[in-house]
This record gives structure tokens, C-alpha cells and sequence, in this order.
């Protein structure tokens, strides 16, 4: 199974040890499904941990190493941009709907309501769901 994960999942992961997010991003390290990521995504997580609110709770080396280990998954250099008929309220997540799409996934987890990722439902072949619901199904 491929995977995508939104970037307010893997913080998420990085921040509360004991939430879905948490759980998911273990699973992925246990081999337990493929993650499917890009240049983008890999960008944005080095970018936002370096928010002011960030910062103080995520320490730099734990956001380091979660890119590095993010190196051994599906990484995809060039992103098409979503077709035009496909409306994503947040701009700056249609990365997350053209990596599911790209790279094949089956399921996309994203946490953020007002991106309008989870309304729409699917991004090609892939589910797209809460990781509470991933969990519950999948792990």
C-alpha cells in the first residue's frame, strides 16, 4: 500500500508521541506500508518547523531526522499541478493532491479540514482520510 502523509501529520507525529499521526509515521518505519513524499513536501517540513511557534516544541535535529529517514520513501522530483477541474481551497497543499496522484497512492492522511483535501475524497485512486480513520482501518 502507498501512502501519502500531509505535513501537519508528520509534525503531528513529532509533537504528541502518543496521537494517530504518531502511530502512522512509526508504521511507515516498520516497513508496514510506502510513503510516498517529494522534493516539495521535504522542503515545507524543513520550512514550517522553523515557524516561531514551531520551533520552541520541535527540536531542529528531530525535524532532521525525520527528513532524512523521509530519503528512503518514494520521493518524486516533479509534481504536476492538479487538473484544472479540481478545486483545493489551501493553494499551498495541492503538492499533497498531485503526490497522491503521481505516486500512485492509495490513500492519502491529511488532518487539515480547511484545505478541502478531506471533501473532496479522492485524489486519483487514493482514499483521502483523517488518520484516526487510517488507524482504525489500516493499522
Amino acid at each position: 500500500m502507498r501512502v501519502v502523509l500531509d505535513t501537519n501529520v508528520l509534525l503531528s507525529a513529532l509533537i504528541s508521541p502518543h496521537g494517530a499521526p504518531d502511530a502512522i509515521y512509526r508504521a511507515w518505519r516498520a516497513s508496514r506500508f510506502e510513503l510516498v513524499t517529494s522534493t516539495e513536501q521535504l522542503d515545507e517540513l524543513r520550512r514550517v518547523s522553523r515557524y516561531p511557534k514551531l520551533k520552541t516544541i520541535l527540536p531542529a535535529h528531530r525535524v532532521g531526522a525525520m527528513v532524512n529517514n523521509m530519503q528512503r520513501a518514494v520521493v518524486l522530483d516533479h509534481l504536476p499541478p492538479p487538473p484544472e477541474h479540481i478545486v483545493i481551497t489551501d493553494p499551498n497543499d495541492a503538492f499533497l493532491f498531485s503526490m497522491a496522484v503521481s505516486g500512485h497512492a492509495d490513500v492519502l492522511i491529511t488532518g487539515d479540514r480547511r484545505a478541502g483535501l478531506l471533501q473532496l475524497g479522492r485524489a486519483g485512486r487514493a482514499r483521502i482520510v483523517k488518520p484516526a480513520v487510517f488507524c482504525a482501518e489500516c493499522l
